[in-house]
């Protein structure tokens, strides 16, 4: 049922700009239905009523979005949505790779704890996350997105909580100390783990975009 919630897409093309913009996630209240809905039940309908507006600007315009989810190959349940194709290289093993994204966690209704564009310079600009594929030192489902992806190229994925965060070390770690301590706390809430909600506590949602590789 997640999935429902991210594959409502809004799609503009604007041209003659090559740059993709991502747009902060649209939340639309839920109506209960009756008395007997409770709090989570509220949440869990707000997170389905859940959609995510998306402006892209492709060159050329030939190569629009996929409007279909995926389970990646061997991924672990990793599911994708090509909003772009890349036409640039695909990274190996050993490669450092540069993406910009935008990390949402589902279990918060699409809240964006994270995005390389908040992330600047000294000069205004945004920096983008790097790191080597297969070092180990990001969650599962951004390393197993990231290494199918061609440079160009910009992916929605959704990884559950098995291919996400294990544990408060594992990268890209939020640098601002309130979302951070938000993020860990909801994954990793003993309470309701123990009341079976792993499942879903963990899942987040990346706009993923591939800038660039370098060969090792």
């Amino acid at each position: 049922m997640i999935l429902q919630c991210f594959a409502a897409l809004q799609c503009s093309i604007v041209p003659h700009h090559p740059t993709v913009r991502l747009v902060h996630p649209k939340i639309i209240s839920p109506t209960p239905s009756s008395s007997t809905i409770t709090r989570r039940g509220a949440l869990s309908a707000a997170l389905i009523s859940t959609t995510f507006t998306l402006i892209l600007t492709l060159t050329p315009p030939s190569k629009s979005a996929i409007a279909e989810f995926s389970e990646l190959p061997n991924s672990g349940g990793v599911k994708a949505l090509e909003l772009r194709l890349g036409d640039g290289e695909v990274p190996a093993a050993g490669d450092q790779v540069a993406v910009h994204y935008y990390g949402r966690l589902a279990a918060k209704q699409g809240w964006r704890f994270d995005s390389t564009y908040d992330h600047k310079d000294e000069n205004g600009e945004p920096i983008p996350f790097v790191f080597v594929i297969g070092s180990g030192k990001v969650i599962s489902g951004i390393e197993t997105a990231v290494k199918s992806m061609k440079v160009g190229g910009v992916r929605r994925v959704v990884i559950p909580p098995s291919q996400g965060y294990q544990n408060t070390s594992q990268e890209p770690v939020p640098p601002n100390f309130f979302d951070r301590q938000r993020l860990f706390t909801t994954i990793f809430n003993p309470t309701r783990l123990a009341n079976g909600e792993g499942s879903t506590l963990g899942t987040l949602v990346f706009d993923i975009e591939l800038v660039s590789l370098r060969r090792k």
